[in-house]
């Protein structure tokens, strides 16, 4: 039955992408302005403009222009940027491999603290630490990404410590791995925005499986505390940690897109600010369409791991 599942959740998962591409290519095209005329400013002539027009090939139809990229798109050839020299593939290409480094420090730093510390608080539940705990969780989770950065480079960065850069400009020429002291601050900035929902999360289904049965029955057979914890009750939240931690993942690619733009940082996310800001329709559209699939890919395998840590879930199957 699994197999059906995850072909269910495929075909979904193609249908929400060809609906996405929809969307943004209809947006891009009902956005005040033009493109040609961006590219080539205000003192343009007619001619020149009806030509670029015709060279980047906007004066078709809408529909004929949709299926064009459509096909480019499945075919791998993405075109050519308006802006940027290079193609849109190497463009994301480069940069995508950016925002995948950066996403995988934070998730590195999330994904232990946040269980570490949400069991500590769940085995301390009520208690002063607990609470303190969640105020913590708490005022993170109220404050807005930019809020978060801007306050990382006032203390860390400028004013009291100048401790890491301001921005994570990275040379294109060096290696992202000579350049790891420039991930620090858009790191420990998604960090701490992503911070808050797993511990909670994980901090909420430890209360749940230490207050049921069979927990206090190991408590009454003698067991120690730390064989309860990690032996009986540890395992049987292994499926909604998993489950907290790729809503977390899925919540950062959205969240990464501010933390790029407050520190200049040159991923995908920056890409698209600047590409909406350009109108530069082709990297526009790949860009979303890219984190749309990679929002599916990651929702798939999250629910694929809470379901082989179910086995009640796979038995309704």
């Amino acid at each position: 039955m699994i197999p059906k599942l995850v072909i269910r959740r495929i075909g979904v998962g193609l249908l929400m992408l060809w609906l996405v591409s929809v969307l943004v290519f209809a947006s891009i095209h009902v956005l005040p302005g033009d493109a040609a005329k961006l590219l080539l400013g205000h003192d343009v002539t007619p001619e020149a403009l009806e030509g670029l027009t015709k060279e980047l090939g906007l004066d078709r139809s809408v529909w004929t222009q949709y299926w064009d990229w459509m096909g480019g798109l499945l075919t791998g050839n993405w075109g050519d940027s308006l802006v940027s020299p290079i193609s849109v593939g190497e463009l994301v290409r480069m940069r995508m491999a950016n925002t995948f480094l950066l996403a995988m420090f934070t998730m590195v730093i999330v994904a232990p603290l946040s269980v570490t510390v949400g069991i500590y608080s769940a085995t301390r539940n009520g208690r002063p630490i607990d609470g303190g705990i969640s105020v913590l969780t708490l005022c993170l989770s109220s404050l807005p990404g930019f809020v978060i950065g801007i306050v990382f480079i006032y203390t860390f960065s400028t004013n009291v410590l100048r401790i890491v850069p301001a921005a994570s400009i990275l040379d294109p020429q060096r290696s992202v791995f000579g350049q790891l002291d420039l991930l620090i601050a858009p790191t420990i900035t998604a960090a701490l925005m992503m911070l808050p929902y797993p511990t909670r999360m994980v901090r909420a289904a430890m209360i749940d499986v230490l207050q049921s049965d069979y927990v206090e029955m190991a408590r009454l057979k003698g067991l120690p505390e730390r064989t309860v914890v990690f032996r009986h009750a540890l395992r049987n939240c292994l499926a909604p940690i998993v489950q907290a931690l790729g809503l977390t993942l899925l919540f950062l690619l959205g969240g990464i897109i501010v933390v790029e733009a407050v520190f200049s940082f040159p991923g995908i996310g920056l890409t698209l600010v600047q590409a909406t800001n350009q109108r530069d329709g082709p990297v526009l559209q790949t860009v979303t369409v890219l984190l749309a699939a990679t929002c599916v890919l990651v929702n798939l395998i999250s629910d694929l791991g809470v379901l082989a840590l179910t086995p009640r879930m796979r038995a309704r199957l």
